[in-house]
Parts: C-alpha cells; structure tokens; sequence
C-alpha cells in the first residue's frame, strides 16, 4: 500500500458496502448476523472483508472460536467508517434542505415601496418556514438594480423595467401600480381644512424629488395639466431621513407613494392630505433573467412574494 498517496481509497474503489459492513461487524462480532443484516450471504461479506484487508495490507478482525473480534487496525478503520457514513447522512441531508429551499443564499433587489410592506412579509413568511436561509436585499432604483440583476449579482427585483430596451433577456410579472398622495407631519394645519385642491397647493412649501426623476416629472405635469404652475418653494431631495425631520420642523408637504405614506403613518410619523392626486408611477413588478435557474431558497422567496403581492394587492 502506498501510505504517501492520501486518495488510496479512490483507487482502491472502497465501497459504501463495505463501511457497513465493518460497523455490523464491529455491533455483532459474528459474520453470519453481519451478513443477515446487509442482506449478503456469508461468503460475500467474508469475501469483502478479505479485499479491505488486501487493500490495506493489515489485519482487520481476529478470527477467533466466538466470534470476530477488530484489531487496533480494525477498531481506527470502524470509527472511521462511522464518521464517514455519519458524514454522507448529513451531505443527504444538506441537500434535502437545499432542496426545500431550508439553506442557501438569495439576493433580491427592491425599490422603495415594495421594500416597505410587500418584502418584508414575504421574508418574514420564508423565515418562518427557512430560518437558517440568507437573505441578502438591495434597496436601489430600478436601473441600478437591472444592472445588478444583469451581471448576476441578484437572483431576481422588484422594480420597473423603464426602457424598452431594458426589457431583453428579461422575465417581467407585474404585480401593481403605484398611486402617490401628498403627505404633511401629524398635526397639520392642512389636515382641518376644507379646500384641499391643486390650485391651494400650487403656491405651498413642498419637499420634492429632484428634477429629472419620475416622479417630479409625473408631479410638475400633473399641476400643468391643470393649469397651474408647478410649486416654486421646493427643497429637492430623496433622502428620507432629511425629509420626515423637515416635515415635523416645518409645514411643508411632500409626495410619496401610498404605500410608502401607509407605513409612517403606521407609525404616527405622518399624516396623508384626504385629496386624491392625478399623479401615479409606472406599476413595478417581479423582474428576472429568462436563462437564470434559480436556487430552492430563491424560489421560495420568489413564491412567497407572488402570494403576498396577491394578497396585498387584490383590490387595488
């Protein structure tokens, strides 16, 4: 035996048989209850003994009146054995978790809105069923996301496809629109009023996205549409923090989607002007590679989103 050459038992072809052989030898000491138990008869199981020994150039049992009994080579091979089968036992049962979807690693994309009701229960909901299954989210706009989603960092997003170009390659389901409303601090003066429409609002403080993004455009062009002027005192910023630390300092008002404003309020953070705006985004969606396989534990998120998006969603 060539006891330089860590592989031997590639090239001996041990088999799986024969570790079980060795454990039933070493629980009953008998051959005939080893066999029986394998469902081998007593040549066969002698026989691979025998070609283990050969292989090893050692002794393994002692032959004896009562029995067979493992020598000190015997006894390291048997607890080997049973540390290499114990050891294929969990490979199996890793990959059953695999399988379901238990373990393993998902990288999902979100934008904002999805990020504030939608996800996080549909990761909570994987989460109770997959505890030891990594999570990795990315909060981004949606073109930062495609980018990712393209290079394969993420196994799928939430989020829009906004060009046409953008859509190659590319599995879209829509899940909904999103409607935006116009947002004031608890308290408000605003909140008792009785005229709340776009002409009383054109000429307020408002904290705004900055211009060239979507959703300035879609709200500038929902006052035009109504022959007003966009509002010229504007603070311009996507930054969320600034922004709710601005709305409680001030009385300025500030458009977000609804499914964002729902959330602080939740919290007492906000309150939501009662006036309907004519300015919605685009509807965003589940968006994935059409040539991507996902893991078990993405496709366990993927079907946790898509039940909790119908839930969510069904009457808008």
């Amino acid at each position: 035996m060539d006891t330089l050459n860590p592989n031997w038992f590639l090239r001996a072809r041990l088999k799986t048989r024969q570790l079980l052989l060795l454990i039933a030898l070493d629980d009953h000491r008998n051959i005939h209850r080893a066999a029986e138990e394998l469902h081998m008869t007593q040549p066969a199981a002698s026989k691979q003994i025998k070609d283990l020994e050969e292989m090893l150039d050692v002794r393994l049992f002692d032959r004896l009146p009562r029995g067979m009994e493992p020598t000190i080579y015997g006894e390291t091979m048997i607890r080997h054995a049973r540390m290499a089968l114990t050891s294929l036992s969990l490979a199996h049962d890793d990959i059953v978790a695999l399988k379901a979807g238990l373990v393993g690693q998902v990288e999902v994309g979100v934008i904002m809105t999805p990020a504030m009701a939608l996800l996080p229960r549909a990761i909570a909901q994987v989460k109770a069923q997959a505890p030891l299954l990594r999570i990795g989210v990315h909060l981004e706009h949606s073109s930062l996301l495609l980018d990712k989603l393209r290079r394969g960092t993420l196994d799928f997003m939430i989020g829009r496809i906004l060009e046409r170009d953008d859509s190659v390659g590319l599995i879209y389901e829509e899940l909904t629109e999103e409607p935006a409303c116009a947002v004031v601090r608890v308290g408000h003066p605003l909140l008792a009023s009785t005229d709340l429409s776009l002409a009383a609002l054109a000429n307020l403080p408002w904290l705004l996205p900055p211009l060239g993004s979507i959703l300035r455009h879609r709200f500038d062009m929902m006052f035009r549409k109504a022959g007003y002027e966009p509002p010229s005192n504007v603070v311009d910023t996507t930054a969320l923090l600034l922004i709710t630390a601005l709305l409680q300092e001030t009385d300025s008002l500030h458009v977000m989607p609804l499914e964002v404003a729902k959330y602080y309020v939740e919290l007492n953070v906000l309150s939501i002007l009662p006036i309907e705006l004519p300015c919605k985004m685009d509807a965003f969606g589940i968006i994935r590679q059409q040539e991507h396989l996902l893991s078990p534990g993405a496709d366990l998120l993927l079907k946790a989103v898509r039940a909790t998006a119908a839930e969510m969603y069904a009457e808008m």
